[in-house]
């Protein structure tokens, strides 16, 4: 049986004295020790939060990092400097890095591998647009953003590592997909995983929906058979998110 994982993606929201504050009220509210949870928090916060978080079930997460060591890469975040302020887990290929940012897939697959290098966990994002989904081609491209992203990655690091399905259309947008299409995407993307290795790895794997989950639609979301938790944006802002964590 899969554990369940409940990330906040908290965006460019929140000063460090703002987010070490929202933590205090956020402790007692997410306290659940059935799942996993995790604050993704922004750089300039993460020294704070993980402060804030010790002692409690949240594990800090951040919001994307560089895939090389260190060198002339102005105002980018290395896997070390991550790994050395208590970070656990690490967002990749947000659709808002693909789009604002102009992330690829094959950057996202550097990323990827150097994450699983320094011990983090990459939850890695992926997802369709609304015109992509109207076209019929969501699954085709979901699919090749799940291979591109996973090319040259072993099958035993791919166990460890969270894919976190977010259509574009339902992000920050109050709309959510159908819990069916949720599903059906999450169920194509475990298989995807099954094709590039075995059902082994594709059974240990942990999928995510993103896109306005919120308290109320969270049970029946997690409550599908590929679905194994969310990757949370607007309501892990809120006292809300401890109703996502306890659904």
């Amino acid at each position: 049986m899969r554990r369940k994982i409940i990330a906040g993606n908290w965006k460019m929201n929140k000063t460090p004295s703002e987010a070490v504050k929202l933590v205090e009220e956020l402790k007692p509210l997410v306290k659940n020790d059935a799942v996993d949870v995790v604050f993704c928090v922004p750089a300039i916060d993460i020294v704070p939060v993980v402060k804030a978080c010790e002692g409690t079930n949240i594990e800090v997460g951040a919001e994307n990092m560089y895939f090389e060591e260190s060198g002339a890469y102005t105002g980018e975040i290395s896997p070390a400097m991550l790994v050395d302020a208590g970070v656990k887990y690490v967002i990749l290929g947000h659709s808002e890095r693909r789009d604002y940012f102009k992330e690829t897939s094959e950057d996202i697959n550097k990323k990827m591998k150097k994450a699983i290098e320094h011990g983090l966990v990459p939850i890695m994002c992926c997802g369709e647009s609304l015109e992509q989904r109207e076209q019929g081609i969501t699954l085709d491209w979901i699919r090749q953003q799940v291979k591109v992203g996973y090319q040259g990655i072993a099958a035993s690091d791919a166990a460890k590592t969270v894919i976190a399905y977010e259509p574009i259309w339902a992000i920050g947008t109050g709309k959510t997909a159908t819990t069916e299409q949720a599903e059906e995407v999450c169920r194509a993307i475990r298989q995807c995983i099954a094709e590039i290795y075995d059902e082994a790895t594709a059974e240990a794997i942990r999928i995510q929906y993103g896109g306005s989950v919120n308290a109320g639609n969270a049970s029946e979301l997690f409550a599908q058979p590929d679905i194994d938790g969310g990757l949370v944006g607007g309501a892990s802002l809120k006292a809300d998110f401890g109703k996502i964590v306890n659904y």
